[in-house]
């Protein structure tokens, strides 16, 4: 299988089928729908469930704490990703994991569904950070498996496939966010329902519609390689189990300190990214000084999103505790907001595409379009601190001004993140082209690590504060890049 040419396997995809599109596209789009049904479901009563108490269904975990892991979850999940793009490339290849990476996600939200004990919880999460690093990243490389290089169809392909993100998204809260009500195990089982159905369409239907997409090992291990690598893997996971068996009872590795490692890792490994790139004897002068350009836009990014994943802790919160949910006369569930995101994402994502072919040459550049992003991001923020500002922390705030703080993040990620995803590939070196994507991702894992210390810092008395703070930092520093804009595009060498 690792000697296919990309040709070969465009021609083994049936071509038509799928509102003009290659037949694998409609696999693809419906096993990620219903992936993303699974997780963001379940990810819309996750914080509940933990800090709700014992007699209400939850774990009766402390806010605080339930946040912060809340956080370092996400974190965890985005850093899996590196691992499963690594097992596609040199030992299951991108349709093998798609599907392992589901089995694994099935069983963590089974897992889930099981009422039981806080050690049950943590199984579930390993389960599901696993099967995410393995099928995230690589349904979206499947996807472009499909295309021939100079299919034009490829641009629209994705959005196709990125509205089946985002429908999977908003439906999805809206149902385990209702059945919350009656039981958190339910809603979970319902997720964990909804990754079976993604499983189903993959299997039955890849063989018809995928051909030999995803079926490559880019870079196989050779069996030297492949026993040198067990024997690695093997002596790490009985370390690491013998180091937490020895640990735990000690009192060395707690949440705090387990949390703050996954924070400081969180940094770690993009800066070792960045100096690894650098350095190294492939990359050219051009490339080294595109990595420089790069660095700023990261930083932007991780404060973007630093803010934009706190949707689903610290707005999740507010959502709960401080909004008032009876619309009407009729009581809607909390988690029903994670839908909110999605749905303004599949309304405006077109206006946005269409918006940047209109302006063509006259459109911001790169480091401009992140700076407005970011700008967004900091102004939802204090969108949300107006109401507390006129009321005080006893009087339930109107849902609508949680909305229009999402809609004007939305639009900052709009800005940021397909256009990040776009620059990442122009700017990354052509020796580290698909771990230079993996880098971009990680931007995302260092916020939620930060917002895992954050996130402590926010109560009721300190909610003006600590959105004021966040929500004037942004915009400095939107202000700031704005400014260096030109010097970050001359970085950039020739890319626009």
């Amino acid at each position: 299988m690792s000697n296919l040419t990309k040709e070969q396997i465009v021609k083994s995809v049936p071509q038509k089928g799928f509102f003009g599109h290659p037949k694998g596209l409609f696999t693809l789009f419906f096993t990620e729908f219903w992936e993303r049904f699974s997780y963001y479901g379940m990810r819309a009563i996750l914080v509940f469930y933990m800090y709700y108490e014992l007699s209400q269904g939850g774990l009766g975990l402390d806010k605080t704490l339930a946040l912060s892991i809340m956080s370092i979850y996400g974190s965890l999940v985005y850093m899996s990703g590196i691992i499963g793009g690594w097992l596609a490339d040199r030992i299951f290849g991108t349709s093998k994991a798609v599907f392992i990476g589901g089995i694994f996600i099935m069983f963590g939200h089974i897992a889930l569904a099981i009422p039981g004990t806080i050690t049950l919880f943590f199984v579930s999460m390993v389960l599901i950070v696993i099967g995410t690093g393995l099928l995230k990243p690589n349904v979206s490389s499947v996807v472009g498996d499909i295309y021939a290089e100079g299919d034009n169809r490829r641009d629209s392909g994705f959005s196709i496939f990125y509205m089946g993100i985002n429908m999977g998204g908003f439906i999805s809260p809206l149902i385990v966010g209702e059945l919350m009500k009656t039981s958190f195990h339910l809603g979970f089982g319902v997720a964990a329902l909804g990754m079976f159905f993604g499983l189903l369409v993959f299997v039955f239907t890849k063989k018809k519609n995928l051909g030999l997409a995803g079926t490559q090992i880019a870079n196989p291990l050779s069996p030297a390689e492949k026993k040198k690598t067990f024997s690695i893997f093997t002596v790490t996971a009985l370390v690491l189990a013998g180091f937490i068996a020895y640990a735990v009872p000690k009192g060395w590795l707690t949440f705090e300190s387990f949390i703050a490692a996954v924070g400081v890792l969180g940094f770690l490994i993009p800066t070792t990214y960045f100096i690894v790139m650098y350095r190294s004897p492939k990359t050219t002068p051009v490339e080294q000084s595109r990595i420089i350009a790069y660095i700023p836009l990261f930083i932007a990014s991780i404060m973007f999103w630093a803010i934009a994943e706190q949707g689903s802790t610290i707005l999740a919160l507010y959502a709960d505790t401080r909004t008032n949910l009876n619309i009407m006369g009729m009581q809607i569930s909390p988690a029903w907001f994670q839908s909110v995101n999605p749905l303004f994402i599949i309304v405006l994502a077109p206006m946005f595409a269409w918006m940047w072919v209109k302006l063509g040459d006259r459109q911001p550049s790169i480091p401009r379009k992140f700076s407005l992003g970011l700008l967004f991001a900091g102004l939802s923020f204090i969108v949300i601190l107006i109401p507390g500002y006129f009321g005080d922390a006893n009087t339930l705030v109107s849902p609508f001004w949680l909305i229009l703080s999402i809609f004007v993040v939305v639009l900052g990620e709009l800005l940021l993140s397909p256009v990040g995803l776009s620059a990442t590939t122009k700017l990354a070196p052509a020796a580290f082209s698909a771990q230079t994507m993996s880098l971009w991702f990680l931007s995302n894992a260092a916020a939620q690590g930060l917002n895992a210390q954050i996130v402590k810092l926010y109560s009721e008395e300190t909610e003006l504060l600590y959105f004021g703070i966040i929500g004037g930092t942004a915009i400095v520093l939107s202000i700031i890049l704005f400014l260096i804009s030109p010097i970050i595009s001359r970085f950039m060498k020739g890319v626009h």
